[in-house]
């Protein structure tokens, strides 16, 4: 009896193993791909119109802005509507993969 019950804690450990390694693995490949994505994406801007790019990069940076602004500021009378609820959506999912990025993307030896 305890041959099978070590045998099995040994099997499900091993399966444990193996399913954390493989989540890594693809958690790493998906941070990779991003990152190459946004570099990409940059690079092909930067190419097209480096005055745009600026231009773009900064218009991107106020939304953003006013979306940390309306998720952190005290609640307001009333619901968020229209452009206060992208602009804090938007900053919600910048920040969401930019910790992605810096969880799984700083070891990333393919850039």
């Amino acid at each position: 009896m305890r041959v099978r019950r070590t045998a099995k804690a040994v099997g499900d450990f091993v399966i444990e193993v193996t399913g954390e390694f493989v989540g890594e693995v693809i958690l790493s490949l998906l941070a990779c791909a991003l990152l190459g994505c946004l570099v990409l994406a940059a690079y092909l801007s930067w190419s097209f119109s480096p005055r745009l790019t600026v231009a773009g990069a900064g218009l991107l940076g106020l939304f953003l802005a006013h979306g940390a602004w309306r998720t952190f500021r005290g609640p307001a009378k009333g619901r968020r509507r229209g452009l206060a609820a992208v602009a804090a959506a938007g900053f919600v999912l910048a920040a969401g993969t930019a910790c992605f990025l810096l969880l799984y993307g700083s070891g990333c030896g393919c850039l």
